[in-house]
């Protein structure tokens, strides 16, 4: 004789984790926009046809948000990265954006970046 499966459920998660990255310390999520995982890194490097050159149009250093507009299609896209791509990717300067893995590469640094929108003030 069998007895009926009891089901327990999860333990109810309390607080979020919160990523140290907006108060000054390293980044300790893999979310969007934050650090880059090495598994993302190694798979945009191995689907180099899906990179699309691009040049900053604008970057807020303080919000994180970076304005690329691609050379294919002209195609302006938002995006944002709490590590600091807004520091090093000033208006003007040519990146690469792998959208499918979600990495912006300035020069030789990588960036995990989250595709946004943004809201006029």
């Amino acid at each position: 004789m069998s007895s009926p499966h009891s089901h327990i459920p999860p333990l109810q998660v309390r607080e979020r984790a919160a990523c140290m990255c907006d108060r000054g310390a390293s980044c300790s999520s893999f979310a969007p926009g934050h650090a880059l995982h090495l598994i993302q890194a190694r798979l945009a490097a191995a689907t180099p046809s899906e990179w699309a050159d691009a040049i900053v149009e604008e970057s807020d250093e303080r919000s994180g948000f970076v304005i690329v507009r691609t050379l294919t299609d002209a195609t302006s896209i938002v995006l944002w990265n709490g590590v600091g791509a807004a520091a090093s990717a000033t208006p003007g300067t040519p990146v690469a954006l792998h959208e499918r893995y979600h990495v912006l590469a300035v020069g030789g640094t990588r960036y995990n970046v989250l595709r946004a929108e943004l809201v006029e003030a």
